[in-house]
């Protein structure tokens, strides 16, 4: 499996990781990119027997795809599981897997309102050899999947899969009367600006979890650790996603296990996994934001209730969910005689 060791893809490879590994199936994890952190080692040693190769310490000759091949000439994986879906065009021997986290075409049109610009037809001819290149490919949403076939083309495999988190590890705590969000300032599909422009005029805090410019009507709560921003999601009353662009949403995920009311941006791919279960608001609807965040605070219980459907419908998207879909997907693919794990762990409990 690759995987790049920043945000959302890095906590969806170990959280699939570990459930493949409880279900008896042997995982070797190739980073790319940027090195490990201190606590993504600590958190890659929680899991044990999961094997993990860094790009950082191949050979100065050695490119990363022609690193990859060559780590699976030596592995001999039954399968190929890409979390970069460029690289499903690389002359795999094993049966390969893409999985769409993101895409930059579908990107520009969920946030410019328009289609991209020339200057990424390259990216486009090289995401569409990769994408039919992959021998399956996988989307966490319909909506994701469908708004990439409009660029990319009808997929020959391909199937839908959420992401999912264990709800161990975000737990309600006592609620506070804060509002929660996460994101970068930069970001233009977290749409943090809009939290920005109606912060000053709300009788309670709006808190960030990231770095933000001085100045600022957000508070800041600086770069947070995993288990960290867990805790500040177990203490806010409601999360706040006003997100123009969002494949799935992972931290609205934990932040619904944890507790909180939801308040999100009204697009296809958050309607699709949250139905009746948050609010919704258009990304451009400041004054419609707004008054649903003072709604929620001034009504306790409507808040509780709404928390609780929430947390109801986070509930379902399990890690063992997850990994059954995935060792589905797995078993169709592998046509090697000798691939006689899967069946072993379909059945595992």
């Amino acid at each position: 499996m690759t995987a790049s060791p920043l945000g959302g893809v890095w906590t969806y490879a170990l959280e699939l990781s570990r459930a493949l590994v409880e279900r008896g199936v042997r995982v070797e994890l190739a980073t790319l990119g940027a090195p490990l952190s201190v606590a993504q080692w600590m958190e890659v040693r929680e899991i044990p027997g999961l094997g993990l190769h860094e790009s950082q310490d191949r050979a100065e000759s050695l490119d990363e795809e022609t690193w990859l091949l060559e780590l699976e000439a030596r592995l001999s994986p039954d399968i190929v599981h890409l979390n970069d879906h460029t690289l499903g065009a690389l002359a795999w021997r094993a049966p390969s897997l893409a999985v769409l986290h993101t895409c930059p075409l579908v990107w520009w049109e969920g946030v410019k309102g328009s289609r991209a610009p020339e200057r990424y037809t390259l990216y486009q001819h090289e995401a569409a050899r990769g994408l039919r290149g992959a021998d399956c490919v996988v989307a966490p949403t319909t909506a994701m999947l469908a708004a990439a076939e409009r660029w990319h083309g009808h997929f020959a495999s391909a199937r839908v899969i959420p992401h999912a988190r264990r709800a161990e590890c975000f737990l309600p705590d006592a609620k506070e009367s804060f509002v929660l969000a996460a994101g970068r300032e930069w970001d233009e599909a977290g749409n943090l600006a809009v939290l920005e422009a109606i912060a000053p005029g709300l009788p309670f805090p709006v808190r960030v979890a990231g770095e933000l410019s001085r100045g600022s009507a957000l508070n800041a709560l600086g770069a947070l650790r995993p288990w960290e921003l867990a805790a500040w999601m177990g203490r806010a009353a409601v999360y706040a996603m006003p997100a123009r662009y969002e494949p799935f949403g992972l931290s609205a995920l934990e932040a619904a296990l944890a507790g909180c009311a939801l308040v999100l941006g009204d697009i296809p791919s958050l309607r699709e996994v949250w139905g009746d279960a948050a609010l919704f608001v258009h990304p451009d609807d400041a004054e419609g934001l707004a008054r649903a965040l003072r709604w929620l605070m001034d009504h306790p219980a409507e808040r509780e209730c709404r928390a609780g459907r929430a947390r109801a419908r986070a509930l379902s998207f399990t890690p063992r969910r997850m990994v059954d879909a995935y060792l589905d997907a797995y078993t169709a693919l592998s046509v090697r005689p000798h691939a006689t794990w899967t069946a072993e762990a379909l059945h595992a409990p």
